[in-house]
Parts: C-alpha cells; structure tokens; sequence
C-alpha cells in the first residue's frame, strides 16, 4: 500500500485512448464509445434481477414505470457524472476530496465503500446462483469460487482499457441477447406491457422493491465510475474538443444505458409474463424463476439462457466495482494499494455476509439479501448525487459547460424523489422496530445514527453554497494576483545522499555537489537489505555488508581528496524508515534521492520508497531521474 498523490484518475489507463487523431464518421464516435457501456453493467447486475422478478411477479407490470423513471434518472446523472470528469478532469471523489473538510470526506468515503460492498455483494450471490443453477453446485461453494475472479481483472487489465471494455460489451451482448430470446418465448400481452408505462399508486410492499428497483438502477459507485472512466480518452483543452467529447459521450451512455433498461425491463416482464399471469406471484426466488421457466415456458432452452445471463451479468458488474472501489479509495484517502489486494478486500467484504447468511439461515434467505443489497444502494444515493449536482453547477470550475437552470431543476427535482423515497422507507422501516414490544439496542442506537445522517446531509447539501459565496466575497476584497515579496530561500549546508551502489550514483553525487559546492557537509546513505542486516541490524558483518560498507568509504574518500567534507553512513533492513533515520540523525537540511523510472513491479517499490521518505521529512526532497 502507498500514498497516491497522482492528480489522474486511474492513472494507469488515463488518456491512454487518443481521441484527437484527425478521423472522420463512425470511427471518431467509436473513439468516445466505451465507459458508458462499463457503466450499464452495474444496471444489469444480479441485484436487479432480484428487484425486477420480484416486482414482476408480484405486481405484474405494474412497476415498469418505476423502471422507465430510474433509467430517465441514470441518464442525467450519468451524463452529468461524464460532465464532471471531461471538464474538470476529476471524478467524483476527488471532487469531493478538494471541497468538504476531512470528517464529511471520511464519511462520504465510508457510505461509497458500503455502497460498493452492497453491489459486490449481489453480484457474488448472482455468480454463485448462476454456477448453482448450471452445476448444481451449492452455494456456499459457488461464492468460495467468485474468489477467484480477481484474476480475471488483472488480466484483462495487461491488455488496456480498450480490451477490457470489449469483454464488457461482449458480456452485455449476451446478457441483452438471451432475454431477447426469452421475451419472444414468453409473448407477453403488449398492450398490457403499455399500461405498465403509466405511474400507479404504490402500497408499502411495492415501495419497497421500487425503492429496491431505483438502488440497482441508479447506482451510486456508478457515478464515481463514470466521472473517471471517461478520463481514459485523451481529448483537446479547447472548447470544441470539450463540447465534441460531451456530444459523444452522451450518446454513448443513451445506447448504453437504453440497452440496460431493456435487459431489465425484460426481466419484469418476463416475470409479469410468465409468473404473475399464472398465479404464481410468490416467486421471489431467482432459483424458483430459474425452475418455472422450462415448465411454463415449454422449453429446456430458457432457463439454460437465463442462468448464463446471470453469470455474465455478475462477472461484468463484478469487474466495474473493483474500478469503483479503486477510484473511492484513491480519490478520498489518497491511498492506492495493489489491484489484486484491493480486489480481494473487496471481495471478501461482500463474501462474509453471503456465507454468514447461507449458514444461518439456509440458501432460501439469499435472494431476500440481494433486495436488501438493493435497497442499501438506494439509501447512499443521495450522497453521491447532491454533491455532483453542485460540482457541474459550478460556473467558476466549469465555465461555460456548467449545467443550464433546466437541467439544475431536473436534476435536482431527481435528488428530491430519490431524498424523499429513500426517508419514507428509512421512516417506514423504523416504525416496524419501535412497534416491536421491549426496549432493544436498536430503539436507543436509531436515534444517534439518524442525527449523525441529518449532520452529513445538510453539510455536504448546504457547505458548497457557503463556499461558494466566501469566494464571490473574498474575490472582490483580495486581488486575484498575489504579491510574491518572499522568494528567499535558506541555504542549504549539510546534504544527504541516498546511494543504491550502480552507475546511477556518479549522477547522483554529481547533483548533490552542484547544490552545496566545497561549503556544504555531506552525507552519503546506503541501506543494506540482506537477511542477516533484517535480524541483526548494525551488528551484521556478512559479506555483502563488508562490501558496502567499503564501497561507501571509498566514495567519501574519493571526494575528501577533491576537498569536499563528507561522512558515510549505512543503514540496516527497512530501506524507508533507515533513509528517514539517518537523514535526521545527520541534521541534513537537503536530501538527494534517484528515481529509476522503472515499470512493474520495481515501479511500485521504487516509487513507493521515495513518496514514503519525503512524507516523513520536513526538508527538501530533490528527485533525480536516473
């Protein structure tokens, strides 16, 4: 694990497709298309399959319109999340990072990684339904078996954004292309499906899946998502290339997340089809679904594309929340850890409550858990999206593309039904535990959890405001130039040298005289690494420590022939916290230290290395590419 202190969002794949190649029709559009469709797959996650076949079968078609709502939503949202990071360059974390005060940003940062963990969590138990529903398989196994997705990613990974992003759409492809089959299949009643398109009243049970339905469709580490992922096309600073990438990209989430609506609109009326019109309205059960299919269906054929779709479907949403997860984490803390270990954190977050669930209360219990995952997304929303309504309202970060007063009122008439479902189920939900007889940990604990909640939202809705007036005010008392009357620097008389004993070091040495001349004290800094100098530390005496230690007085005798003053000092195991010690033992005001610019896995521990010494110190760094 490391500080990460890049400006980029996903700094690995960042600008990596070029977009300003002078290309013409259909390929300058294929040159935006991609993030959209990474983003769609959280749309068509096994969570909202449970929603959708829920609401099918239960309420028939009753709740497509709360389908066609949701996906109205994710497209503005989408679209303003897309806004965000082709303007400003910043995804939604960073945004946020360099706008709350840190309590809000931890806060924020907690609500997003639960967010994350929930969407995980359904796709795990989507996978392990789908292997179960192949296989046979038990579940407690298949989620053992979603483990090792991570290397997938990784792999996919090696190739570039732009392969990942095919694998993605070939998923979508089969996951859109199975549910088509199944809707011929079924012929469901089309003037009834029409009906369904109209807003209804809704009872206490259906507000609960349409609240669950909204979670799995506007998805709130999608947001974060987005607002990076488009960052992974090299686009021009002028205005026009700007207005172009916002042009392309919204068509790219309008066929992206269309497709999603279909592939969810699909499953409801799959259910409305084929359970509700039969009677059997209690199938809440993606298995149950899974059993119906064949008999009512007449084929064996449906249910084999329905289990293949759910494995695809979970396979792609799991791959677009480790990128979520590795934006949240680098955008707030400023903390990047390794793909696979981040994977795999993630991973198990979501796996601890799928096994703890099967285990106590038996497989029948797991589609009842990925609603609930569903309904936990919808509660994070409006965290994510009230902050990037004022980010891309913003004329004195976004300019000219700030988002006009029409756009500002639908968006925030959308922040207002989702604020409003999700406190009326919250309410709701409440009322159940303190009907209940007796005085439980959860009638005392609500209250302080409920101000704690009323605390973040009215700071993170009304801070940006006072913000934003503070600087209106200070803008007109301060001039927008500052006077620079302090450009002295302090000498600097005692220099420390960290040397890793190759070619490099002449270099390095060659710095370190130019910035003090003969007037300076000089220190030259070897760490030896060997086993032995782990256990022992200054008391070891192998060889490679004698040669060292020799090679180090060579070179301070070399420059002390020249009339240079210098002191050599070895350092024992830790390469980072041995720098730190010495340079502070020695009273150095200046520190000189190579970047070897290396890739992979050196990279990682070079950089690591010299990120994590200069935090430590309060002096000059001087990094020298060698």
């Amino acid at each position: 694990m490391k500080l990460q202190h890049t400006e980029t969002s996903l700094s690995e794949v960042n600008a990596s497709v070029d977009t300003t190649k002078p290309v013409k029709g259909w390929r300058r559009i294929l040159a935006y298309a991609g993030p959209a469709y990474l983003v769609s797959v959280g749309y068509m996650d096994p969570g909202n399959w449970a929603t959708d076949l829920q609401g099918g079968a239960k309420f028939g078609y009753q709740l497509i319109w709360v389908l066609l709502m949701s996906n109205l939503m994710a497209l503005l949202l989408q679209s303003l999340s897309a806004r965000l990071g082709i303007v400003r360059r910043r995804d939604l974390a960073q945004a946020n990072r360099e706008t709350y005060p840190p309590l809000v940003n931890f806060c924020l940062y907690v609500l997003a990684e639960i967010a994350i963990a929930a969407c995980d969590l359904a796709e795990v138990l989507g996978m392990a339904l789908g292997i179960y529903l192949l296989t046979g398989l038990p579940l407690i196994y298949g989620v053992g078996i979603t483990v090792f997705d991570t290397l997938l990613l990784l792999w996919l990974q090696n190739y570039g954004i732009r392969k990942l992003e095919a694998f993605i759409i070939a998923l979508v492809v089969i996951i859109g292309s199975s549910f088509l089959i199944e809707i011929i299949l079924a012929k469901p009643s089309l003037p009834e499906v029409a009906k369904g398109f109209i807003p209804t009243a809704l009872n206490n049970q259906a507000l609960y899946i349409a609240v669950g339905i909204i979670g799995a469709t506007v998805m709130p580490h999608n947001l974060y998502l987005h607002s990076a992922l488009v960052q992974t096309r090299k686009i021009g600073d002028d205005k026009a290339s700007i207005r172009r990438a916002l042009k392309f990209n919204f068509i790219d989430s309008t066929i992206a997340l269309n497709a999603a609506f279909f592939v969810n609109a699909a499953i409801l009326i799959l259910a409305a089809s084929v359970f509700f019109k039969t009677g059997n309205t209690e199938v809440a059960k993606i298995e149950d679904a899974y059993t119906l299919l064949s008999p009512l269906l007449g084929t064996k054929l449906a249910p084999i594309l329905f289990a293949v779709a759910l494995i695809a479907a979970g396979q792609s949403s799991t791959i677009t929340g480790t990128l979520a997860g590795q934006i949240v984490m680098e955008g707030y803390l400023h903390i990047r850890i390794n793909p696979l270990l981040r994977r795999l954190l993630t991973r198990l977050i979501a796996i601890i409550p799928a096994v703890a669930v099967i285990l106590i209360y038996g497989e029948e219990k797991v589609d009842a858990l990925l609603v609930f995952s569903q309904v936990v997304l919808s509660l994070q929303l409006g965290f994510a999206v009230i902050p990037l309504i004022h980010f891309v309202s913003d004329k004195q970060t976004m300019g000219e593309f700030a988002i006009k007063l029409w756009v500002k009122i639908a968006a925030w008439c959308i922040a207002a039904i989702l604020v409003f479902l999700n406190v009326r189920l919250v309410v709701q939900e409440i009322s159940a535990v303190y009907n209940e007889p007796g005085i439980g940990f959860w009638k005392i604990a609500i209250p302080v959890i409920a101000l704690g909640f009323v605390w973040l939202f009215l700071t993170m809705t009304f801070l940006p405001l006072i913000k934003k007036q503070k600087r209106r005010d200070s803008a007109k008392l301060h001039s927008p130039v500052p006077s620079l009357n302090n450009l002295s620097v302090p000498e600097v008389n005692r220099i420390a040298v960290a040397l890793d004993f190759s070619e490099n070091d002449e270099k390095l040495i060659a710095y370190a005289l130019h910035q003090g001349r003969k007037d300076a004290q000089y220190f030259l800094v070897h760490v030896v690494e060997t086993a032995p100098a782990r256990l022992l530390g200054e008391a070891t005496d192998d060889e490679e420590t004698r040669n060292d230690r020799q090679r180090l007085e060579l070179y301070a005798n070399t420059l002390q022939q020249q009339g240079y003053s210098v002191t050599a000092s070895l350092g024992y195991n830790k390469r980072t916290s041995e720098i730190v010690r010495l340079v502070k033992e020695n009273k150095a005001d200046l520190l000189i230290m190579g970047a070897h610019r290396h890739k992979g896995l050196k990279d990682y521990v070079f950089g690591e290395t010299i990120e994590a010494v200069r935090h430590e110190l309060e002096i000059p760094v001087l990094i020298v590419n060698v």
